[in-house]
C-alpha cells in the first residue's frame, strides 16, 4: 500500500503518543471522508437549491446555500461560461449577513472596498470555447477553491461549510480573481485563517452570555467578534511591527 506522510506539531505529535490514538485508521477515515466531498463538489451541478439538498451540498449551511444560488445568477447576468471564484466572492458580499463580512471588516477590510475592487477586475477569457457552457457549473479555480474550503473545514474539525470556509478557500486559491482581490488588500491566507477561528470562538463566546435563543443585536454581535478577531492578531501585528522597524522598513525616504 502507498504511504503518506503525515506532519503534525511537535505538542499534537506527543499527545497523539500519549494516548496511543490509531493514527493510521483515523487519517485514513478523515482522508476517505475529504475524497468524497472534494470529488462530489467537482462533480456538482447546481441545478437544485432546495432547503434540504442532498450530494455534493448536503454539508453547505443554508447560508452558504444561498451564496452559491448568488453565484449562479452573478455567472449568468455576465453571460460567463461558469460558475468562477469572482462570482463567489461577489455572491457573499451580496448575502450581506455571513461570517465572513464579519471576519473582513474585523481586519479592516471594507466589504465595499472589497467589491469595488472586484467590479474592476475582469477575468481572463478561457482558451478556446467549452464544450458545454454552464454557468451552473464551477471552473478550475472555482472548483479548487469549494475544495479548499472543505479542506479548510475539515482541519478545523467541522462537519459542516460555512461562509467563513468559503472565505479561507477564495483567499488561498492562486489562480481566480477573487484570491488576488482579497490578497491585494491584505487578506493573507494564514492571517484569515487566525481571525475566523477567533471570530467563532468570539461567536460562541456571545451566544454564551446572550443566552441561546436570544439573538444578540446585529451592532453588538459585529463589535465583539471584531474585537475577538483583533485580539487574536494583534500579537502577530506586534512582531510584524517589530521586525519592520528591525529591517528599517518604516524608515521615511
Amino acid at each position: 500500500m502507498p504511504k503518506i506522510n503525515v506532519y503534525l506539531p511537535d505538542d499534537l505529535a506527543e499527545a497523539v503518543k500519549t494516548a496511543g490514538v490509531p493514527v493510521s485508521a483515523v487519517c485514513q477515515r478523515a482522508l476517505e471522508q475529504a475524497v468524497r466531498r472534494v470529488t462530489a463538489i467537482r462533480e456538482s451541478v447546481l441545478a437544485d437549491l432546495d432547503d434540504e439538498p442532498t450530494g455534493a451540498l448536503a454539508h453547505f449551511t443554508p447560508r452558504t446555500r444561498a451564496v452559491l444560488k448568488l453565484a449562479m445568477e452573478r455567472a449568468r447576468e455576465a453571460e460567463a461560461p461558469r460558475i468562477s471564484t469572482e462570482h463567489l466572492l461577489g455572491a457573499v458580499l451580496d448575502e450581506g449577513t455571513n461570517l465572513a463580512l464579519h471576519v473582513l471588516r474585523a481586519m479592516e477590510i471594507a466589504p465595499e472596498q472589497v467589491g469595488h475592487d472586484l467590479s474592476r477586475r475582469q477575468p481572463e477569457a478561457p482558451a478556446g470555447d467549452l464544450p458545454d457552457p454552464d454557468p451552473r457549473r464551477f471552473d478550475g479555480p472555482a472548483a479548487n477553491a469549494l475544495e479548499l474550503a472543505v479542506t479548510e473545514a475539515t482541519s478545523l474539525g467541522h462537519n459542516y461549510i460555512g461562509c467563513e470556509h468559503l472565505l479561507l478557500g477564495l483567499t488561498a486559491e492562486p489562480d481566480g480573481v477573487a484570491g488576488q482581490v482579497l490578497r491585494g488588500l491584505g487578506a493573507d491566507p494564514k492571517l484569515v485563517r487566525r481571525a475566523v477561528t477567533a471570530a467563532l470562538a468570539g461567536y460562541v463566546h456571545l451566544r454564551a452570555e446572550t443566552g441561546q435563543g436570544r439573538p444578540a443585536p446585529a451592532a453588538g454581535a459585529q463589535q465583539a467578534l471584531a474585537a475577538a478577531v483583533r485580539q487574536e492578531l494583534e500579537p502577530l501585528n506586534r512582531r510584524i511591527a517589530r521586525l519592520e522597524e528591525h529591517l528599517g522598513l518604516n524608515a521615511e525616504g
